[in-house]
């Protein structure tokens, strides 16, 4: 709402009250008839305005206030359009900036286009095409705001152990930026050792509910009954053992994030339980008759496909649907190998810490090892071996000694090349010859007698 209130020398100056959700212009004019103009035009629009007569006081309000785009005549006296422009990009460079222009100025508004203007109108104008102008400068923004603060999303999530700069690993990073501050259901897909806890974790750390409990339960390692009363709670007597009443996680994690682990293996029985809860808020104890409201977020995850289990009759798809609001797809430590390196010096940093170790390198043939090892356990498998190496290694850079022999067994095919699939022995003999030839893929594709563009595809596809 913009309320007029006529000053003592007879300029018009709108007073904006603060209005939530409302986008905020700063419209800045010395004449007064096209303020009362444009603040009707755009108070009709559902925007918030704040005009300003004097190009002066509208640095104060720069200084002061938020605003979403600024509209600004170029021709004032004592504080011009220009100056006003580069006050705005001070306070922030890519807030959008209007110029209002007069006839015989238009090399001026082009002039402050050059500087840092968003566009420019010349008098006489329609408001209508003004208030298109100012449309388009607001979603441009907004997605400048959106994107901006992804990233800043995305830089703090440096250093929580989520590591790696790989591709695969940055679109995570973005997945967990974007969903984090979401009130929805998610579930987190992997395989076993990628990190799915720690993403669930740092999902909670970055949401609104991360100064309430972050509870985790693993599905897998309860028995049907005990699942059901750590889940649910119990009411004294319900069962053999039941001595006392027993709250239970659903409780525990209201207001917080209830993170679900191996979902899969829950039992169906379970599975029903958990639907109401995830429909309604609602579930009783086991063994009692009052009705108990729970605000929990839910982040489920998997190691196998569940829709396979679906398929199977192992899981209820009502239950998926509701469970899978989105999907993080956590890859395999086999298919982010530019992050071995990264990851094995942040768990030897780590280990040397702990167990009061000089050790700060990695021999290159210790590091070759690394890279070319297949991880089944994908980044626990790693963070076990960083850990006993630094334990076994008595010099100052981890060397191939100080690794488990099975680790260099596993990267050499021969003695273990009926296991392996087709595809990993092509994914291993490219690698090999890459490493060989120093990258040189001309060569490797002599090497392994194939033409140059066949080994950039397979490449490519192996992400070599």
């Amino acid at each position: 709402m913009v309320l007029f209130q006529r000053e003592r020398e007879g300029k018009v100056k709108a007073m904006s009250k603060p209005t939530a959700n409302k986008q905020h212009l700063l419209l800045v004019d010395d004449d007064q008839r096209m303020r009362e103009l444009l603040t009707d035009v755009f108070t009709g629009k559902g925007y918030q305005v704040t005009a300003i007569a004097d190009g002066r006081e509208a640095l104060l309000h720069l200084e002061t206030s938020a605003f979403d785009t600024v509209i600004t005549d170029l021709m004032m006296p004592k504080v011009s359009g220009a100056e006003v422009l580069a006050a705005a990009q001070r306070r922030d460079a890519q807030l959008p900036v209007i110029i209002i222009t007069g006839y015989g100025t238009v090399d001026s508004a082009i002039a402050a286009m050059k500087i840092g203007a968003h566009d420019y109108i010349q008098k006489p104008f329609d408001p209508e095409e003004l208030a298109l102008i100012v449309k388009r400068a607001l979603a441009h923004y907004q997605l400048v705001k959106q994107n901006r603060d992804l990233t800043a999303s995305i830089t703090l999530l440096q250093g929580t152990g989520l590591i790696g700069s790989s591709p695969a690993i940055q679109g995570v990073k973005e997945m967990i930026a974007r969903l984090a501050p979401l009130a929805v259901s998610l579930l987190i897909s992997g395989e076993t050792g990628t990190g799915k806890e720690l993403v669930a974790r740092l999902i909670h750390q970055n949401s609104g509910r991360a100064t309430n409990n972050f509870i985790a339960i693993n599905c897998g390692a309860l028995s049907e009954t005990l699942l059901e009363s750590e889940l649910f709670g119990h009411e004294r007597g319900s069962f053999t053992g039941a001595v006392e009443q027993k709250k239970g996680l659903l409780e525990a994690a209201h207001g917080g994030t209830l993170f679900l682990d191996e979902i899969n293996s829950m039992p169906l029985s379970l599975q029903v339980k958990l639907l109401r809860v995830l429909q309604d808020g609602t579930f009783l104890r086991v063994g009692g008759t009052k009705e108990i409201t729970t605000n929990l977020r839910v982040i489920s995850a998997s190691n196998t496909d569940l829709k396979a289990l679906i398929g199977k009759g192992g899981f209820r798809d009502d239950l998926y649907y509701r469970l899978n609001v989105m999907e993080i797809d956590l890859p395999p430590l086999r298919d982010r190998r530019e992050d071995i390196a990264e990851l094995a010096y942040h768990f030897l940093n780590r280990y040397s810490r702990k167990y009061d170790k000089a050790i700060q390198e990695i021999s290159p043939q210790a590091l070759r090892m690394l890279s070319e090892a297949p991880w089944p356990g994908n980044v626990r498998e790693l963070e076990n071996v960083m850990s006993r190496a630094v334990i076994m290694e008595p010099g100052a850079a981890i060397s191939t000694a100080a690794l488990p022999p099975a680790l260099g067994a596993a990267s050499m095919p021969p003695a273990a090349a009926n296991l392996m699939t087709l595809e990993e022995m092509e994914r291993y003999m490219i690698n090999k010859a890459l490493a060989a030839t120093n990258g040189n893929r001309a060569l490797a594709a002599q090497t392994l007698g194939i033409d140059a563009s066949t080994l950039w595809r397979k490449a490519k596809r192996y992400n070599l």
